[in-house]
C-alpha cells in the first residue's frame, strides 16, 4: 500500500504513485513502483533522499535492460534519472558522463573524440549508472577497466565522489550499498584512430545482431559466466534451448537470454530461470548465478 503523499518530502521533479515500470523495462512485464521519483537534478535528488524517512527503501533504475520486476511491484521509492542527467563532456583522454547516458551514446562520443578503449560500451544496452553499479562488461572489458571515479548520492543524501578503487569491483558486481544512486562517472580512454575505433564498434554491433535476440522482449545476459565455463554452453548442454514456461522462453538464438514471448509474467520468467539453473546443476554440477537483477515482491 502506497504511503500518503504528505509523508514524503517535496521534489522539484515529479513523484508518481503506483507508476508502471513495465512501460519501459526491457521485459515489458512486472508490477508497479509504489512511488516513482524523477528528480530534476543532482541537488534535487540529494535533498529528497536526505529528507526521505530512513526506513523507506530506495531503488535506482535506468532503462531496465537487465532487470526482472516481480509482479507484486517495488515498495518504497524507485528513482529514475532524467535526460538532463545524461550529459557527456570530454576533456583530454577523459569522458564525464551523466548516469542516465546510454552506453552506446558514450561509446559514440568517445569514437568521435578519437578515444579508444570504450568500444565495448557499444554492446552495453543500459545506462552508465547501471553499468557502474554492476560493473557491466562485454567483449573482454568491463567498467573497472576504464572508470576513474563515480559521483554518488548516498541514501542519506550526502554527495560523494568515489575513486574506482573504492567501489569494490568484482565480476558483474560493485560494493555500492542499496539505495545509493550513481549520478555521473569519469571514464578514461586512450588516443586512437577514429576509423579503427569505428570498425571495432561496427564489429561488435554486427556480432550482437547475429547472436542475440535483440528484437525480443528480453533482459540481456541471464546468468554470470562461471569460472572456466560459458553460461550459454552449460544451458545448451542441459537441453534448455527453446524451453518454455508460461509466456517465458529460453532464446533459441542465444541460450543465456530469456524472452517474454508476449504474455509472460515476471513470475514465469523468474521460474524459468530457476528451472534452467536446476537442469544445469543436474547435468553439469555447476550452479549458475543470476546476472539479471530481480527486484520487488511476488504477486
Amino acid at each position: 500500500m502506497a504511503a500518503a503523499l504528505d509523508l514524503l518530502p517535496s521534489l522539484a521533479g515529479t513523484l508518481e504513485a503506483g507508476a508502471s515500470l513495465a512501460d519501459f523495462i526491457w521485459f515489458r512485464t512486472g508490477g508497479a513502483a509504489e512511488w516513482l521519483a524523477r528528480p530534476r537534478d543532482e541537488a534535487d535528488l540529494a535533498d529528497f533522499l536526505a529528507a526521505l524517512p530512513a526506513g523507506m527503501p530506495v531503488l535506482p533504475i535506468g532503462v531496465g535492460s537487465n532487470l526482472i520486476v516481480r509482479d507484486g511491484g517495488v515498495s518504497g521509492v524507485t528513482i529514475r534519472l532524467p535526460k538532463a542527467m545524461a550529459a557527456i563532456e570530454i576533456e583530454g583522454d577523459t569522458i564525464r558522463a551523466g548516469a542516465a547516458a546510454l552506453g552506446i551514446t558514450v561509446a559514440n562520443a568517445a569514437r568521435d573524440a578519437g578515444l579508444a578503449g570504450l568500444e565495448f560500451l557499444r554492446g552495453i544496452p543500459g545506462t552508465i549508472g547501471g553499468a557502474v553499479r554492476m560493473n557491466a562488461g562485454a567483449y573482454g572489458r568491463d567498467m573497472a577497466d576504464l572508470l576513474v571515479e563515480a559521483r554518488v548520492v548516498r541514501r542519506s543524501g550526502a554527495v560523494e565522489t568515489l575513486p574506482a578503487a573504492a567501489l569494490g569491483f568484482s565480476y558483474r558486481h560493485s560494493a555500492l550499498p542499496a539505495g545509493d544512486v550513481v549520478v555521473s562517472a569519469v571514464l578514461r580512454g586512450t588516443p586512437g584512430d577514429r576509423a579503427t575505433i569505428s570498425t571495432e564498434m561496427e564489429r561488435i554491433a554486427a556480432e550482437r545482431e547475429a547472436s542475440q535476440p535483440l528484437r525480443s522482449r528480453t533482459g540481456g545476459s541471464t546468468f554470470k559466466n562461471p569460472p572456466g565455463h560459458k553460461a550459454w554452453e552449460l544451458v545448451d548442454r542441459a537441453g534448455c534451448r527453446g524451453l518454455h514456461l508460461g509466456g517465458a522462453q529460453v532464446s533459441e538464438k542465444h541460450t543465456n537470454f530469456l524472452i517474454n514471448t508476449g504474455s509472460a509474467t515476471a513470475a514465469d520468467i523468474e521460474a524459468l530461470g530457476e528451472e534452467v539453473r536446476a537442469r544445469v546443476l543436474a547435468q553439469s554440477g555447476v550452479l549458475l548465478e543470476w546476472e539479471i537483477e530481480r527486484v520487488g515482491v511476488p504477486a
